[in-house]
């Protein structure tokens, strides 16, 4: 007797055709990694500047190097003229203040979504929804190479495990999101980055995870991804010993206050870590108020300059003007140097932070 499961089957094997890609309408053959790099090859000055700067981040969060790690720059890069001219203002900061502290340009261009939203100049560079991959990959690269031309240290935030293999000789420095610090697939893929990479605290607060997935990509990994020829193969890394946790504040507000730099602390110790932290002084410690970075950086500093040596570093979403805009239909109506996701503090506010930081740190 034939049971009615068995009945709902069709007889045609040509059902197994349709069984797959259901929701794929289309694949895009993408540029490989050497091909890129060949085009956009890292030159001496721009490989000083990336092994100066790690250098230097190593020594901080090893704790051998007293200055503080700035980790500073607009939320996002929409456009290649904005960020070097952010970059050309901020270099002569760096020159400045370098005997107290390493200041790294933020430049994010892969932005993680709550829901949908512009996912960033890596993935549509254009702003146009058209997602040009390739364009994304090769604008990225060029940007990030004149900045280390120019001699400015480029940090971003890594979401795509196979982003590293495009720009992975550009970075000084790493982070993963809160929305990813859980993530298996991101902390095997730290442990083969080669710069150091901050893990964020969950978006809830949890600093555990970050704790954890700092255990996790200090280990050799055995995972799947391309190489530089753009072929899937099995990638074995060795583990990266730099990983670090950044306070980015939670659902239940900030956590850079002392109390809660102590618990982090605490929680690193027992995992017989160092404690080496850096604090995000926007996202849920701003409550995504730009102008309320302000009370974070004043705050850790207050703490560093108190004696809390296991506050290694301070992140600040800033650019050329304050604020944020959404983007518009027409592109020409975009206002030069202002964000288009979270809100920043503008350029006078950011040089008179990193003025009165490096007093009071003197």
């Amino acid at each position: 007797m034939t049971s009615t499961l068995s009945a709902q089957v069709p007889s045609d094997l040509s059902v197994a055709a349709s069984s797959e890609n259901l929701n794929v309408t289309g694949f895009q053959p993408l540029v490989t990694p050497r091909t890129l790099k060949s085009e956009l090859p890292i030159t001496p000055k721009a490989h000083e500047t990336v092994a100066r700067s790690r250098q230097a981040i190593k020594n901080i969060l090893d704790g051998t190097d007293a200055r503080l790690l700035v980790i500073i720059g607009p939320c996002s890069i929409h456009d290649e003229a904005q960020a070097l001219e952010y970059a050309g203002r901020l270099m002569r900061l760096r020159h400045e203040y370098q005997s107290r502290m390493e200041i790294v340009m933020r430049v994010y261009p892969d932005k993680p979504r709550t829901t949908v939203g512009w996912r960033g100049y890596l993935n549509d560079p254009g702003m146009n929804g058209q997602n040009d991959f390739n364009l994304g990959l090769h604008k990225t690269r060029e940007l990030m190479l004149k900045l280390n031309e120019l001699g400015m240290p480029v940090a971003t935030e890594l979401l795509d495990p196979f982003v590293p293999q495009y720009i992975d000789d550009q970075l000084a420095w790493g982070a993963i999101g809160a929305r990813t610090t859980e993530s298996q697939t991101h902390r095997a893929m730290v442990s083969g980055v080669s710069a150091p990479v901050g893990f964020k605290n969950g978006t809830g607060g949890s600093v555990k995870l970050a704790v954890d997935a700092i255990l996790s990509a200090r280990k050799p990994h055995t995972f799947l991804g391309i190489t530089d020829e753009g072929q899937a193969a099995v990638v074995s890394t060795r583990g990266n010993a730099y990983g670090h946790i950044i306070l980015r504040g939670g659902t239940s507000g900030p956590n850079y206050s002392a109390e809660h730099v102590e618990a982090a602390s605490e929680m690193l110790r027992a995992a017989k870590l160092d404690p080496a932290i850096i604090v995000d002084a926007s996202h849920h410690n701003s409550g995504y108020l730009h102008q309320r970075q302000l009370d974070g950086w004043h705050d850790v500093i207050g703490q560093r300059v108190a004696g809390n040596t296991a506050l290694r570093g301070l992140m600040v979403e800033s650019n050329l003007v304050e604020g944020k805009q959404s983007i518009p239909a027409d592109l020409s109506e975009l206002k030069y140097g202002v964000s288009v996701t979270d809100a920043c503090v503008g350029w006078d506010t950011t040089a008179e932070m990193l003025a009165w930081g490096y007093e009071q740190l003197g």
